[in-house]
């Protein structure tokens, strides 16, 4: 096995949170004054003498301590393209700002060896009032580019961010992806032994993107070492040979890309709890109390038999008449639609619901899936108006495989293009109105 290219050792980076003991400038002093002042006038006005109480307070900031990554260890090797992955807030832009040297780690040690290019934020080394013609010199000069090699690939840095039109104007007047394409332009052409990219390339359009994936394949296949951050498992997936996954500042799985990716889109499933808990409300008329698929409210499900169907319940109260349906959408696990699921626009039979507690169930005929795992999303909605509750991911279906005797309803696709439209219904099976709850 050749040496690595990259190798971390018990790397660690610790942050205080709140205030610091030291004010080593003028605006830190001067900051700690008026902070100081504040919670004195507040203790004072709330009528407390609590100079004892600000002082615990102001000491609990100080020593609050946070571990942005803590005992990291992994090691690349040369040619490697490998993806960080995790959810925000594990690390992932911390540990790339420690590999560029923009900051130390607080222990451990990360060792580098190569010609490294990082594209880490929007607009990284660019000044807004020069021109995109004289950033690209000024960054290119700031990633070790001279002016030689700048002149010669210019014109292929600015025919690859597609902004001649714009080459002579400020970048202040810049959109957020005219910059990233100009700054991963400059990186790229950069030729470096060691790429590292951020997820920023999100901000970039669809085409642009895969221009950009397929120029990092290119340095991969051509030698280089590529560190990829990114939220788009699809890209991941296509991308990288190798994943790490982070999770709350410290390795979860390190490993070929596909076994990371899998292991992060279950992360906090086997934690169980109610689907109603992830639910992110559109509408305040709507209130969701329950919700159970196949009788169950846990978030993971093994699909099973020769006719798989779901079957959801809803509980709830209105705050006034709506018209309700039950909406679902499956992903595989890199987040591709699959299959949808609309009684309410392809049946047209959702009713009004009056005001007062609900109960609906609504049933999806389910096609025969291959083996693996797959994310049903529900919806609550009025399908001709708007959405009233959204659950995202809320159910993790698994999938041992084709039954032996596959029998079960033939699949629909209505609008003759896309994601498979799956039959079903959704049913009203309780409404009590609100003056009948009083009643009672």
């Amino acid at each position: 096995m050749s040496d690595p290219i990259i190798s971390v050792r018990n790397l660690g980076k610790k942050y205080r949170l709140g205030a610091t003991l030291s004010h080593n400038t003028l605006r830190d002093q001067i900051a700690h004054s008026v902070k100081s002042l504040w919670y004195h006038l507040k203790s004072t006005s709330d009528g407390h003498s609590t100079h004892s109480k600000t002082s615990a307070v102001h000491s609990a900031s100080i020593n609050s301590e946070f571990w942005a990554l803590k005992d990291i260890s992994f090691d690349v090797l040369q040619g490697e393209v490998v993806g960080i992955i995790g959810r925000n807030g594990a690390g992932k832009s911390t540990l790339l700002k420690i590999l560029s040297q923009i900051t130390e780690p607080t222990e451990g040690e990360a060792r580098i060896w190569g010609c490294v290019a990082s594209l880490l934020e929007i607009g990284t080394g660019f000044h807004p009032e020069l021109s995109g013609r004289e950033n690209i010199f000024l960054n290119g000069a700031i990633l070790g580019m001279t002016k030689a090699e700048i002149k010669k690939k210019f014109d292929e840095i600015v025919d690859f961010a597609e902004i001649e039109k714009f080459i002579d104007t400020p970048v202040k007047r810049y959109s957020s992806g005219m910059y990233v394409r100009l700054a991963f332009a400059v990186a790229a052409h950069l030729e470096p032994e060691i790429l590292l990219v951020d997820e920023v390339l999100a901000v970039g359009d669809v085409e642009f993107q895969k221009k950009c994936l397929g120029k990092m394949n290119a340095a991969a296949k051509g030698g280089k070492t590529v560190l990829f951050v990114s939220h788009n498992m699809a890209a991941v997936r296509q991308l990288c040979t190798n994943g790490v996954l982070l999770d709350q500042g410290r390795v979860k799985s390190i490993g070929r890309a596909v076994e990371c990716i899998e292991s992060y889109l279950n992360l906090g499933l086997d934690q169980g709890g109610a689907i109603v808990e992830h639910g992110i409300q559109m509408n305040a008329d709507v209130l969701i109390d329950r919700i159970k698929v196949n009788g169950s409210e846990i978030d993971k499900i093994d699909l099973s038999g020769e006719k798989p169907m779901l079957k959801i319940e809803v509980s709830g109260r209105l705050r006034k008449p709506r018209r309700l349906d039950i909406e679902t959408a499956l992903t595989d696990f890199i987040g591709n639609i699959v299959a949808t699921c609309r009684p309410g626009i392809f049946n047209g039979n959702t009713q009004l619901v009056p005001e007062g507690s609900f109960e609906l169930i609504g049933v999806v005929y389910l096609p025969h899936f291959t083996r693996g795992d797959y994310f049903l999303s529900i919806g609550i909605t009025d399908p001709y108006v708007e959405g009233f509750w959204d659950f995202p991911n809320a159910v993790c279906l698994t999938a041992e495989g084709l039954p032996t005797a596959v029998s079960g309803p033939v699949l629909e696709n209505r609008l003759g293009h896309g994601p498979i439209i799956l039959p079903g219904e959704t049913k009203v099976v309780r409404c009590e109105t609100a003056s009948a709850e009083t009643n009672k």
